[in-house]
C-alpha cells in the first residue's frame, strides 16, 4: 500500500513538472516567434462590451496585448483617453481589437431630421391633419402645446405647454442649402396628408396626450421660447362667451 501511494505521488510530481516544463516551452516558443519581428501592444475587448458603453466605462473591460506590427487593425484605439465623450455603436465581444470606427459621440447617432428626447422621456407619435399641427408647418426641435378636446364633456384645454418635438414625418422636406421652398415662403399650399408627429414626454404626459387621442381630438400649438402659457383655463359652453379674450 506504501509503494503504491509514493509511486501515486511520484507520478504527480512528474505530471506537475512537465506541466511546468510545457508551459515554459509554449513561453519561449511565442517568445522565438515574435524574435526579430516588429511588436506593438494592442487594445482588446476582454469582457463583453454592450452597445451605448460610454469610453470612460472601458478600462475594466479591455487588455492589452502585445501581436506582432502587421497583425495589428488600422484604426486600432492606441490611448483609452480618446474615447472620452464616445460610446460604442455596437456590442463588442471578447477578442476583438478596439478601433475607433467602433465608437462615436451620442449627438452624432441621431437619425437626420430628429432631435434627441430630453433624459427621463420617452417618445410617443401622433398622426394629425396639416391644419391640427400648425398647417404642417412644425419641426424637429420645435416646442408646442397639447391641446385636448372632449367632445362628449364640450370642454377644450391646453394641457402640457412646451412639449419637444423630435421628429416630424410626413411635412415638405426643407430644401437642400436649409432655406424654404418657394412654395413654404409664400404660404402656398399646406401638405394634403396627415402627418406624424413625434413628442418627447415624460410618463405622465404621455398619458395625457395618449388619452387625448383616444377619447377627443388633439391640436398642436407652437410654442416657441418667450410665449407666455399663464392664464389658461377649460374651455366650456358656459365660459366661452364671458372670457375676456383681449
Amino acid at each position: 500500500m506504501r509503494r503504491r501511494l509514493i509511486a501515486a505521488l511520484a507520478a504527480l510530481v512528474l505530471a506537475a513538472g512537465g506541466a511546468v516544463v510545457l508551459l515554459a516551452y509554449v513561453r519561449g516558443a511565442d517568445a522565438r516567434a515574435l524574435a526579430g519581428v516588429q511588436t506593438v501592444d494592442v487594445l482588446v475587448v476582454d469582457r463583453p462590451v454592450a452597445e451605448g458603453t460610454p469610453g470612460e466605462d472601458l478600462a475594466d473591460l479591455v487588455r492589452t496585448e502585445r501581436l506582432p506590427a502587421k497583425a495589428a487593425v488600422p484604426g486600432r484605439v492606441t490611448d483609452l483617453d480618446a474615447l472620452t465623450g464616445q460610446v460604442a455603436t455596437a456590442d463588442l465581444q471578447p477578442g476583438e481589437q478596439l478601433l475607433t470606427a467602433r465608437f462615436a459621440a451620442p449627438e452624432d447617432l441621431t437619425v437626420p431630421g430628429t432631435v434627441a428626447a430630453p433624459a427621463g422621456t420617452s417618445e410617443v407619435s401622433i398622426l394629425l391633419e396639416p391644419q391640427r399641427a400648425v398647417g404642417g408647418r412644425l419641426a424637429a426641435g420645435d416646442t408646442v402645446g397639447v391641446h385636448v378636446s372632449l367632445s362628449d364633456r364640450a370642454t377644450t384645454h391646453v394641457v402640457l405647454n412646451r412639449v419637444l418635438v423630435t421628429q416630424v414625418q410626413g411635412a415638405p422636406a426643407p430644401a437642400p442649402d436649409g432655406r424654404t421652398t418657394d412654395t413654404a415662403a409664400t404660404g402656398g399650399a399646406a401638405p394634403s396628408a396627415s402627418l406624424m408627429i413625434t413628442l418627447g414626454l415624460r410618463p405622465e404626459q404621455a398619458e395625457a396626450v395618449v388619452f387625448g387621442m383616444e377619447h377627443g381630438t388633439v391640436w398642436l400649438s407652437l410654442e416657441p421660447e418667450g410665449v407666455d402659457t399663464t392664464g389658461t383655463e377649460v374651455v366650456t359652453p358656459d365660459n366661452v362667451y364671458d372670457k375676456d379674450w383681449s
